[in-house]
């Protein structure tokens, strides 16, 4: 029992030190929030949030989590940040930038009841459901959002390979919400890998490379850029 507890105490001090903590007099205006493509790097300062920060020289709070998923159901790890929209912190967001799902899909879904949770998640027009609660959420205090697509492994195979229709399904929802909503982006990365090409995911061919990381903050980068009036950015 004391092993447990102790195991217990350490997991959750490792999630409270995955999201960066929000102060009141914060002068960040670009929050990130998501699961392990964002994150990934982090502790060598290669993440996509640190990549997005390095790109515009403005300070980007990172509240994503490792393993993060849309809907997760246990109180205290989803506070922590597990439950991607209990990472969202209320401020003067100018973008919220987010991704998600993957993990729904690869570790909650079997293979078996994939249709039920999509909808769940995203409707078919991408008005209503969880992801679109998150992003109306963020968009009623204000930021303009961006939803970062998912790398693929053309020509290479990865542990995704059997989620890759329902993953395009939950980003063609994501496309049709962006055509016609003015402060919503989605940003795919379904054309950044290369066919074979390995260089982009890390070793275990889930997660982004350091160049990965790289080249998808240097699309997001460039949304924000092109789309804000802002010339600070």
């Amino acid at each position: 029992m004391i092993r447990f507890l102790i195991s217990v105490c350490v997991t959750f001090a490792l999630l409270a030190g995955c999201t960066e903590q929000v102060s009141n007099d914060q002068p960040a205006r670009i929050l990130t929030m998501g699961d392990s493509m964002l994150a990934w790097h982090d502790g060598s300062d290669n993440s996509v949030s640190d990549v997005i920060e390095q790109i515009l020289n403005e300070p980007v709070i990172d509240r994503s989590v490792p393993g993060a998923r849309i809907f997760y159901r246990l109180p205290i790890t989803g506070a922590l940040g597990m439950n991607i929209s209990k990472q969202y912190v209320p401020a003067d967001w100018d973008w919220v930038i987010l991704n998600g799902g993957g993990n729904d899909l690869w570790m909650s879904c079997a293979c078996a009841f994939c249709d039920r949770r999509i909808n769940r998640m995203i409707s078919a027009d991408g008005s209503t459901g969880a992801i679109p609660d998150i992003i109306d959420r963020a968009q009623t205090a204000g930021a303009r959002v961006i939803w970062v697509g998912y790398l693929r492994s053309p020509g290479v195979r990865s542990g995704f390979e059997h989620c890759r229709e329902e993953g395009d399904e939950i980003e063609a929802r994501l496309a049709r919400r962006a055509a016609t909503d003015e402060n919503f982006w989605f940003v795919s990365m379904k054309d950044l890998v290369p066919f074979g090409d390995r260089s982009y995911h890390d070793d275990d061919m889930v997660h982004p490379s350091r160049k990965g990381s790289r080249a998808i903050a240097l699309r997001v980068a460039g949304v924000i850029r092109n789309a804000s009036p802002d010339p600070a950015y």
